[in-house]
């Protein structure tokens, strides 16, 4: 039995808390050491809404809801984070900015170390930076993958998309799962959260040498640089990466892996890998089938199919246009059945907050950039077109307008890989989601579906 789990009926830690509240960390706890002592009183808490609140309805299922992607049905449990029309994401209660401000940063930093969110979706509380130089440490000493991972990677054509690669290797890492390897031999329920937790840690320090590796040998010699065990992790993904000299990349590199972490449970690839790993599926198998769900157009992706579009209106109009002739340009997307990317979101009704902190991110750094001077022109001019146009439920721009263009300012001009550090961010949220789903024993998913002729039996009624 892992040594952790023998230390959960000692525990007389604060009554867990959730909502908008949130409290510093423990100094003395380690991430695993908090969460045994946080775990029991979460049960408590579920197991007390489920007997007083159990038989109460969240909502109404429409027959639009069931035609329309179950948009908007609330039916699941998701503790990282919420996503508000008006407000934008909360992170544990927090918002990007409060993130910004009350995270750890690194030494000389000014962004919140994706470690520290991490922390904050696992247990609900800001870590210290002792802690998160622990958690930095931790998770380099794990990053290493195996030899026959590595000439996996080395086989594939550079021809297949970096998403592809990327899923297989994490695929291919499941040889390694403790879970899987644990549930072989009979774990009890109890220990469940304890090797999901191992595996999550093991899987989220690796991503960067897989993410690395993928990056050297399509686009680049091959040679991929190895971890700095001493170093924090959005710092060595913009190493293995070959951009760590630049010391405002790595910042943006900090920034992208916190804002992308997490955007509540409902969309594809969050609610991918609850599913599949619902079925007890190890947290490799669950990412896995996330991050082919993340590498869909109308998903994680969309942040290369944006910044194409804004090469092609770059191409066409250039970087100086007049408004005028933006408007035109935007009209004549508009007219021939296409939509404008980066604006528009399936929740929000305002600006993004992730579009926002990027932007004050390039007015920090990057102010007189040409792309960035015709995106700030596009966030000017698009929202009141798609207004007139009256077929946008919401005309502001999203996360996916900025991230390209901030990427390709500082070197990394590969849009296919875009959506690669796209998924490196996601796994720790939806990894943090996983550990809990095992700890609080949720069970196997499985809606009930309908045919069209039982949704008009039950209208005629």
């Amino acid at each position: 039995m892992p040594r952790f789990v023998s230390l959960i009926k000692a525990s007389s830690a604060r009554p867990f808390l959730t909502g908008s509240r949130f409290y510093s960390s423990p100094a003395s706890a380690t991430l695993k050491e908090r969460l045994v002592q946080l775990i029991p009183e979460k049960q408590a808490e579920i197991k007390q809404i489920k007997a007083e609140h159990g038989s109460k309805p969240l909502g109404t299922v429409t027959v639009d809801m069931v035609y329309g992607g179950m948009r908007g049905i609330k039916g699941l449990i998701w503790e990282g984070s919420v996503l508000d029309p008006e407000e934008g994401i909360r992170f544990r209660g927090l918002s990007i900015p409060e993130c910004q401000a009350k995270l750890p940063a690194a030494e000389g930093g000014s962004e919140p170390l994706p470690e520290s969110l991490f922390w904050l979706l696992v247990t609900g509380e800001v870590p210290t930076p002792e802690q998160v130089r622990v958690l930095s440490k931790d998770w380099a000493s794990r990053s290493a993958i195996p030899k026959f991972v590595e000439d996996l990677i080395d086989s594939l054509p550079k021809t297949l998309h970096p998403m592809s690669q990327f899923s297989i290797a994490v695929t291919a890492l499941q040889h390694d799962s403790k879970f899987a390897q644990a549930y072989q031999k009979g774990m009890p329920k109890t220990q469940y959260w304890d090797y999901t937790f191992e595996d999550s840690m093991d899987v989220i320090a690796k991503l960067p040498s897989v993410a690395g590796r993928i990056y050297q040998n399509v686009f680049k010699n091959g040679k991929v640089p190895n971890i700095n065990p001493d170093a924090d992790y959005g710092h060595n993904l913009a190493h293995v990466l070959g951009f760590s000299e630049n010391k405002d990349f790595v910042e943006l590199m900090r920034l992208y892996l916190t804002i992308h972490t997490d955007h509540e449970g409902g969309n594809v690839s969050a609610h991918t890998t609850h599913l599949v790993g619902s079925a007890l599926s190890d947290p490799y198998l669950s990412l896995a089938a996330g991050l082919n769900g993340l590498a869909g157009p109308l998903h994680g992706l969309a942040n290369q199919e944006v910044l194409r579009w804004t090469l092609k209106l770059r191409d066409a109009v250039g970087v100086n246009a007049s408004d005028e002739t933006i408007k035109d340009y935007i009209w004549s997307t508009l007219k021939s059945g296409q939509v404008v990317p980066g604006f528009g979101h399936a929740v929000l009704r305002k600006t993004d907050p992730r579009y926002s902190c990027q932007r004050e991110f390039a007015l920090k750094h990057l102010p007189s950039d040409p792309m960035f001077q015709l995106v700030s022109k596009l966030y000017n001019i698009v929202p009141g077109i798609l207004t007139e146009h009256g077929k946008t439920k919401n005309p502001w721009p999203n996360v996916d307008a900025h991230s390209g263009v901030l990427l390709q300012h500082y070197g990394l001009v590969e849009q296919d890989f875009y959506t690669v550090l796209f998924g490196v961010s996601r796994a720790i949220g939806v990894l943090s989601q996983l550990i809990w789903d095992r700890a609080l024993g949720m069970p196997l998913e499985r809606p009930k579906s309908l045919s069209t002729q039982d949704i008009l039996k039950i209208v005629k009624k």
